[in-house]
């Protein structure tokens, strides 16, 4: 008998005991997650984990979480990070003096990953230290735009994009924002721009999302922007990223793509932040990672395929572990590997991991 003390779901064998009818067979179990390295930031007192990257030194980041990451090319992957505070920054962010940047971009060769995730530069000013990517507007009254935040990315028809909410406030589990829209790079991450022709308003369920493509097709999951809303589908062609009437989103009720955004329904129902998935090759299944502020831990699901019943969440990291944990955002490596590699962020010290879980299927699927 295997338990996952996370959230006491009995898997017997091969076949997990739940509460739903709906779920599928046991064919993945998520194991615990281990923390591997540090991504960003000093070491804190008595940590001895690995730290390959000294961002403080490098580069003026001291202090920045989400780490959402893409391949790129091959062998080569972007990781955008939210909120950066520089080098003197300690333990809670706090916005304060001109080392304040919206977002910031790093770059990394890196596929031996359990030594750590190496970054080998990122983008940066005149000046050396990390320089930021999509303008955020930093008015903290509440009224304007306060910061924009980076929450999934994707190479598309030759272009890097990155999806952002622009954030009025953060007050609530259901944050603030004016709209989310996309940035591109057409020269491999060394400039962007704006995207004019695609926007989400501030209520969409496509506030904040995750990319996975496969065949012709790039997926993107979305949620509202904030922590509370379940997560729902929407599909293009690669060459219509930048034709939003062109999106199809997935209604399961009449289990069928439709072109009117209202008309998604949810995946599953459970509060859903900082999500991404991919498609993982050895097993043939969609494996997804989010942050579940509810349960406070980064739970897993999976489905054969996107539209399918989904199974019933296991937790791989709980905050008694890693206090005040969020964000989970899964290595493209992941999709070849027993192992699911993500990038897991924690308020105190407010700073990115690199996490390992381990991935156990049944042979044969």
């Amino acid at each position: 008998m295997i338990r996952n003390y996370c959230n006491g779901i009995i898997c017997i064998g091969l076949l997990f005991v739940f509460t739903s009818h709906k779920a599928p067979s046991c064919d993945i179990q998520f194991g615990k997650a281990v923390r591997i390295a540090r991504v960003t930031g000093a070491p804190g007192a008595e940590e001895y984990l690995k730290n390959p990257n000294t961002s403080h030194i490098n580069y003026n980041v001291g202090g920045t979480d989400l780490g959402i990451i893409w391949e790129m090319e091959k062998g080569r992957y972007g990781i955008f990070f939210g909120d950066t505070y520089g080098r003197h920054h300690f333990e809670e962010p706090v916005v304060k003096g001109s080392d304040w940047r919206c977002n910031v971009l790093a770059f990394s060769g890196d596929e031996k990953l359990e030594d750590g995730l190496t970054i080998n530069n990122m983008a940066v000013d005149a000046s050396g230290q990390a320089c930021e990517i999509i303008y955020g507007g930093k008015d903290m009254s509440g009224n304007g735009n306060w910061t924009s935040i980076p929450t999934g990315a994707v190479r598309a028809n030759g272009a890097d994009y990155v999806h952002y909410m622009n954030v009025r406030h953060w007050e609530s589990s259901n944050w603030g924002t004016n709209y989310s829209a996309f940035y591109r790079s057409d020269d491999n991450g060394v400039s962007w721009k704006p995207v004019p022709r695609v926007r989400f308003g501030e209520d969409s369920n496509f506030g904040q999302v995750g990319f996975s493509k496969k065949d012709s097709f790039v997926y993107m999951i979305g949620t509202e922007s904030g922590r509370q809303s379940s997560p729902r589908l929407a599909r293009f062609r690669q060459k219509d990223i930048e034709v939003q009437d062109r999106y199809e989103y997935w209604n399961g009720l009449k289990k069928e793509w439709v072109h009117d955004e209202e008309k998604a329904t949810n995946l599953f129902e459970d509060a859903t932040g900082e999500l991404s998935f991919i498609y993982h090759e050895k097993s043939r299944q969609w494996l997804l990672l989010y942050f579940n502020e509810t349960r406070a831990e980064i739970s897993a699901r999976y489905a054969p395929e996107l539209t399918a019943v989904w199974s019933q969440p296991q937790c791989v990291a709980h905050r008694n572990e890693y206090p005040r944990l969020y964000g989970s955002y899964i290595h493209p490596l992941s999709a070849y590997s027993d192992h699911i590699y993500f990038l897991m962020s924690m308020w105190h010290p407010y700073n990115v991991f690199l996490m390992r879980t381990e991935i156990k299927y049944m042979t044969g699927l």
